[in-house]
């Protein structure tokens, strides 16, 4: 069965440490998601989330503009981040792990996300819908986002680690 985003349903989060002491929470505010649902059995499932790199979204303009530029995403270069899910696994219940490839930068990474499959649920127009969540970790330096400064106490200005938290709500238009 395939699915459309419910964008107004959907978000693509990440955070970071900064400087040791603080998270800085972002967003990606545009991004499609292309998925293939197999009823009888959700580990042959699939799916394919691509995200503009300009939509970064941090609150903070300065600090956006510096993520799209060469220092990180370079954006200029590389418009588009994309995962490609290569295996789901069931571990139990609604629970699943999502495991793909995730391309930043021209570079692509084998990452797992842990994550829940709620639903299908009829809304009240007659579509089927269904809820994903996704939470992982990534190494920013993996896809070469490498920019960086150090601090005089110790630590760096950026952490290595970022968390990824994805909400996705999926349609399918009733027949």
């Amino acid at each position: 069965m395939a699915w459309t985003l419910d964008k107004a349903h959907s978000s693509f989060a990440f955070s970071v440490k900064h400087m040791v002491v603080a998270t800085v929470r972002g967003r990606f505010t545009d991004f499609a998601v292309d998925a293939d649902s197999n009823e009888d059995d959700l580990t042959k499932s699939s799916a394919t989330v691509s995200v503009d790199i300009a939509s970064v979204d941090t609150g903070e303009a300065g600090r956006d503009q510096h993520l799209r530029s060469a220092d990180f995403f370079h954006h200029e270069e590389h418009p588009q981040m994309t995962f490609v899910s290569k295996r789901i696994e069931s571990k139990g219940g609604n629970e699943y792990r999502l495991v793909g490839d995730l391309t930043i930068r021209g570079a692509t990474r084998e990452v797992t996300l842990d994550g829940e499959v709620n639903g299908p649920v009829k809304d009240p127009y007659g579509n089927n819908r269904i809820g994903i969540t996704g939470e992982g970790k990534i190494n920013r330096k993996d896809f070469g986002l490498n920019w960086n400064a150090l601090l005089e106490a110790g630590g760096a200005v950026v952490a290595d680690t970022v968390k990824l938290d994805i909400d996705v709500e999926l349609v399918n238009p009733a027949a």
